[in-house]
């Protein structure tokens, strides 16, 4: 598209008051050897990420690709949002303490809130956490003040263990118990039979899906037992793509879900900032964390924004308030609903099926070099392989890094000992084939070693 605002009558008003007859004429001072004859021999025309990278080329050498996920996933994201994001009245955006004079911000929020009640299928969100660790500790409390009596949450041995670590510490800090549920080894799925035996009397249920080592859950069954057990069901989502072609967890009985949103709006940095997603049923809303936008009118009928069920203890009476994050990731919240807006809901769908595809793909290749998925649960973008017999993980990765500069996954060593020879790969939209032949080619050396 051509974005020049003069119609042929302009152009030609323009040439008459300079006294030229044609456009040509405006360029009769260049010799004619030097002019251009037909079209430029441009090359093909590239979207948004393949431009990006292509730029970055030119600027001289960059970090190899890295395929690490295990919480923190690398997504395209739009350019428009970077820019957004810059301005100040953005940027420089104060605690809305005062509606009248913070309505674009309190708007910004509630289409936020909006978003991620639809992305976890339930019907209020908050402002945002801190990240998606602090976020799952929070529903841990919530679950428990919801309860009362009930002192006891149990946490799936397939959550993050760093969301684990979090969550552990929160509750051990009030003195309430945590009751820790084996995965199963053949499928990497929590263990149905262990979960139910351990939710019995319990606060509250903790699961992850995609689990931490990539494997959905088996969602309608965790919330049959939760149902059962009379337990509130916690779902942590870390991976929001996810969403693109899994169900929300409110479809099968989550009572609070946590999420994480980096990746969305802001990239993934080492140690954050980062922005907690964090949704419940509406009966809960009282006992939520964090900070609530609501819609309402003022005197003269017209549509406006405020913080809503916000309690005075939540800014100042510390021992009093139902949690201590009594702010939002605000900034990077208002990333997360650009980038989500941009994307749209058949835009999350698409990139959802090319994040399942390029994994699907690297599977097969994989498999061709021995090795094969840890794990026999379905996945979404990220897959634990079990490396042949002899070959730690710990080594291939620094073999990988040595010799073609790619970061080829977590050796899951670091978090379980006894799981030293698995690597865990994910891959998303934003690699393409030079990075998965890149990968290949240098675990192909790594592991013939």
């Amino acid at each position: 598209m051509r974005y020049l605002p003069h119609t042929d009558d302009d152009i030609r008003q323009m040439l008459s008051a300079i006294g030229v007859s044609s456009m040509t004429d405006l360029f009769s001072s260049i010799p004619e050897p030097l002019r251009t004859k037909g079209l430029l021999k441009l090359p093909p025309a590239l979207n948004e990420p393949q431009l990006r990278r292509e730029l970055e080329r030119l600027a001289g050498p960059t970090p190899g690709p890295q395929f690490l996920g295990a919480g923190a996933y690398p997504h395209a994201i739009p350019a428009a949002v970077e820019q957004l994001l810059l301005r100040s009245e953005l940027y420089t955006a104060y605690t809305p303490y005062q509606p009248e004079v913070a309505q674009g911000t309190l708007q910004s929020m509630f289409e936020f809130q909006t978003m991620v009640s639809e992305l976890l299928g339930l019907g209020v969100a908050n402002a945002s956490m801190y990240d998606g660790a602090s976020a799952t500790a929070e529903a841990a409390m919530m679950a428990l003040r919801i309860a009362k009596k009930r002192t006891k949450v149990v946490v799936s041995g397939a959550l993050h263990p760093e969301y684990r670590e979090v969550v552990e510490t929160f509750l051990g800090a009030g003195g309430h118990e945590t009751s820790l549920v084996a995965r199963d080894d053949v499928t990497g799925r929590t263990n149905l039979d262990a979960l139910r035996s351990a939710a019995a009397g319990a606060a509250a249920i903790i699961v992850q899906t995609p689990n931490f080592f990539g494997i959905a859950e088996d969602g309608p069954a965790i919330g049959q037992i939760a149902r059962e057990t009379g337990a509130l069901l916690i779902v942590a989502v870390p991976e929001i793509m996810s969403l693109g072609v899994f169900d929300p967890p409110g479809s099968y009985g989550a009572d609070i879900a946590t999420g994480e949103g980096l990746g969305y709006g802001v990239g993934v940095q080492i140690g954050g900032p980062a922005c907690g997603l964090f949704a419940a049923r509406p009966d809960y809303v009282r006992n939520m964390p964090g900070r609530l936008v609501g819609e309402t009118v003022d005197l003269d009928g017209q549509r406006g924004y405020v913080l809503t069920l916000s309690t005075r203890e939540q800014h100042i009476r510390r021992e009093k308030a139902t949690s201590n994050i009594c702010t939002n990731q605000g900034l990077l919240a208002l990333g997360f609903a650009m980038h989500l807006a941009l994307l749209g809901k058949q835009g999350l769908i698409t990139a959802a099926r090319q994040n399942l595809a390029r994994a699907l793909f690297l599977k097969k290749e994989l498999g061709q070099l021995g090795l094969v998925p840890r794990f026999s649960g379905s996945h979404f973008n990220e897959v634990a392989y079990k490396l042949p017999r002899g070959v730690e993980a710990a080594r291939v990765v620094d073999s990988v890094v040595a010799s073609h500069g790619v970061v080829a996954g977590l050796d899951v060593g670091r978090f379980d000992s006894g799981l030293g020879d698995t690597l865990l790969v994910c891959t998303t939209e934003v690699h393409d084939h030079n990075d998965v032949d890149r990968l290949i080619d240098g675990l192909r050396k790594a592991v013939a070693r």
